[in-house]
């Protein structure tokens, strides 16, 4: 995937895992006056994340990632321990993606008192909504961890990806409310050809499960086109939409027409809307999203 320009002084990528060490490199960048842009991840990378890169790099000098498999999102009988870790792909794909640093955090590092007693960073609300309510906890992990790289690497900026768009909200929301000096960027979803949103998770599919996946994103497609067509019956077309999924054999677990700016249900007046889902596919639990502007 071409970027929009690779690292300033031509140098590879840099890695490391100590705190003090990563702040020592951060601080000659500043100093030169260079902007930084973080990327936080799980590994595994796919191109949906080198896009993430691309956009960091428009924005910033020095585009850092992190690859951090966070327990505190993963609820009990998730998938944390089969959870793909593929770290020497990592590696090689964000140096040739441009990534000027690879920082790999401990788990003591980032959570030195432990995963049970750790300080929680919560944002009420948004938190409990669509994939929160079949997640319970799994958001709090969320801005527990990315307020922690924020405060680790305090980038300039920071990069999310729409796909996990509930999720980009939360951070958005929580950057505000706390206060934080950082610009959240967000980065436009990456698709198979036959539609299907990018995922680390994509690998659990069987032959005929993948057939069966982008019938998700076809859902997502259909309500749209019924309601710039015109069409306000939306817990109709909620309905239908997760009957698709059904047809289609998938489960689903949530089919959603909301507020793009806040998911609250629609309202009369104009709104942006962003039409959700989320379902699985044999082991897969599957999100995607479509926006539809005003």
């Amino acid at each position: 995937m071409a970027l929009s320009k690779q690292r300033p002084d031509d140098q590879p990528m840099k890695i490391c895992a100590d705190i003090q060490q990563l702040r020592t490199q951060l601080a000659r960048w500043r100093s030169a006056g260079e902007q930084i842009a973080l990327v936080p991840t799980m590994g595994n990378l796919h191109a949906g994340h080198l896009s993430l890169i691309e956009t960091a790099r428009a924005q910033a000098d020095r585009v850092i990632v992190s690859v951090f498999v966070n327990p505190s999102q993963f609820g009990p009988g998730e998938d944390l321990d089969a959870y793909p870790r593929t770290p020497a792909d990592d590696q090689a794909k964000l140096s040739t993606a441009g990534a000027d640093l690879l920082y790999l955090p401990t788990q003591q590092a980032i959570y030195p008192f432990g995963v049970k007693a750790m300080t929680r960073v919560t944002v009420p609300a948004l938190s409990a909504l669509l994939c929160g309510a079949s997640r319970p906890g799994h958001f709090d992990g969320v801005t527990s961890v990315v307020c922690r790289l924020f405060n680790i690497v305090q980038p300039d900026s920071a990069v999310f990806g729409q796909k996990d768009y509930q999720q980009l909200l939360l951070i958005q929301r929580m950057v505000t409310d706390l206060h934080l000096p950082i610009r959240i960027l967000s980065a436009p979803i990456v698709r198979a050809d036959d539609g299907l949103a990018l995922s680390s998770r994509n690998q659990y599919l069987s032959d005929a499960e993948r057939a069966q996946a982008p019938a998700l994103y076809a859902a997502l497609q259909q309500a749209g086109r019924d309601i710039v067509g015109g069409r306000g019956d939306f817990a109709a077309l909620e309905a239908e939409g997760a009957a698709r999924l059904l047809a289609a054999g998938m489960r689903p677990d949530y089919f959603a027409v909301r507020q793009a700016a806040d998911l609250a249900p629609p309202r009369a007046g104009g709104e942006s809307l962003v039409v959700l889902a989320a379902a699985y596919c044999g082991p897969a639990r599957l999100i995607d999203n479509i926006v539809l502007k005003n």
